[in-house]
């Protein structure tokens, strides 16, 4: 039984597969740009110095260059893309780096006698250009051929204010340019390569697919842009979170210590000046250091400048005792991250215990994490004081919410105590080294 080829596709479906095809690859090469960060930066500023613009140009003609010779090579006439190609890098960087894209795609067509073929790129890349030379530059980023929808608006604003509705310019430049494209291909035949329409209705579906070659990629890319500013001012609000907290646990500490100072001034005044005396060199220390990140051996060292502070209230009744990773000291942590809780401790647990008081400060890395405890033989806390103690506290609250905001949800302070018996607080910070350090 011999199977029966299937009839070929009516020369007008061709055509409107055609035009599917181009605009599927344009938003395919659109998409594979923007993937790399170079190409993001490029889009992310709009006064593009020359390294830039040749950069865009080399990035956006080659491949539409490579879809031309594909066209006169293997006659696959989706994968030409010369009018709109040229024209959106004009619109995009300039009427050189149009002119530039237009050469590209320009030169193939000159070796098959598709002579006016280069004219006409170049024309279409310095159309694109010369419109965004007078052109907002935000209107070219909302550029979409849909803006029929809001026609009465626009023509409402046109008659009030006297203004250009800049979307209706942009959308009828790529219209004209390919009824001119037409217009050549009729008046002198197999000079210029262009899709003719078949019937009446393609004369309207080709100029729509040219002006979507331009819209989606513009689309693409701008939607590129707005999740990096997204990201950029998620950064912002982080940063300015962190530095919130940050100068809470200051004034908190400053406070706390100036209390103790006042009720010595009587009763001790040379503990009291001693005190004073060390209190101003942490804090010019604290005013000389900006950086949110520290290491852990920076981050040691500021407690102990604290604990002398406490050591002179408390005398040898203090105890503290350091089992340090020496891998550990490197690792990178929050500033202002531990003496919040080591002040904690003595505060609320040493302060009002009879007999020695002991705090322990270990550290050690496991499975890519720096684990730190902070451990008192205090007084402890019950269950229901315990389970509030990191949202009551200021001290623990703060340093919870700073582990959250930077290292995320998953990341908080762990408390454990027993009420006579003392208190354990561990803080989880991923195993950052000093190379990867990074402020925020």
């Amino acid at each position: 039984m011999q199977v029966q080829a299937a009839p070929p596709l009516p020369v007008d479906q061709i055509l409107i597969i055609t035009l599917l095809f181009k605009l599927a690859g344009v938003a395919t090469l659109a998409i594979m740009l923007v993937r790399f960060r170079w190409f993001r930066r490029i889009l992310l500023t709009e006064r593009r110095d020359w390294p830039e613009r040749l950069t865009f140009a080399l990035a956006w003609g080659l491949p539409l260059a490579a879809g031309v010779a594909a066209r006169l090579t293997l006659h696959y006439e989706a994968a030409d893309l010369t009018l709109s190609g040229a024209f959106l890098a004009g619109l995009i960087a300039g009427p050189y780096a149009g002119a530039l894209v237009g050469m590209a795609v320009g030169i193939p067509p000159l070796f098959v006698g598709e002579i006016a073929a280069f004219p006409f790129a170049v024309g279409c890349g310095f159309a694109g250009g010369g419109l965004r030379e007078v052109c907002p530059k935000e209107e070219i980023w909302r550029f979409t051929p849909f803006f029929v929808t809001k026609l009465h608006h626009s023509a409402w604003r046109v008659v009030r204010r006297l203004s250009l509705d800049w979307q209706i310019i942009l959308v009828t430049a790529p219209v004209l340019l390919e009824m001119l494209r037409q217009a050549i291909e009729n008046r002198v035949p197999d000079k210029l390569f262009t899709l003719t329409p078949v019937v009446g209705w393609h004369w309207l579906a080709v100029p729509l697919a040219t002006v979507l070659g331009v819209a989606i990629p513009i689309r693409i890319w701008n939607n590129a842009r707005i999740e990096h500013r997204l990201a950029e001012q998620e950064q912002l609000l982080m940063t300015a979170r962190l530095e919130a907290l940050t100068n809470q646990i200051n004034p908190h500490f400053l406070f706390n210590t100036l209390t103790s100072i006042s009720s010595l001034i009587r009763s001790q005044p040379e503990t009291a000046r001693l005190l004073i005396v060390k209190l101003s060199g942490l804090l010019r220390r604290r005013l000389r250091s900006q950086e949110h990140f520290i290491t852990l051996r920076e981050e040691i060292a500021a407690v102990d400048e604290y604990l002398d502070i406490e050591r002179v209230r408390f005398g040898p009744s203090l105890v503290v005792h350091k089992e340090l990773d020496e891998k550990s000291l490197d690792v990178i942590v929050p500033s202002m991250i531990l003496q919040p809780l080591v002040e904690n401790s003595i505060k609320h647990g040493l302060a009002r215990k009879m007999g020695e008081g002991r705090i322990t400060i270990r550290s050690t890395c496991q499975n890519g994490h720096a684990l730190i405890e902070i451990i008192d033989n205090g007084l402890g806390m019950s269950g229901d004081r315990m389970e509030n103690a990191t949202e009551t506290g200021i001290g623990l609250r703060n340093v919870n919410e700073r582990l959250k905001v930077i290292y995320g949800a998953n990341y908080q302070l762990t408390l454990q105590s027993t009420a006579g018996q003392g208190t354990s607080v561990r803080v989880e910070v991923p195993e950052l080294q000093v190379a990867d350090r990074q402020s925020a």
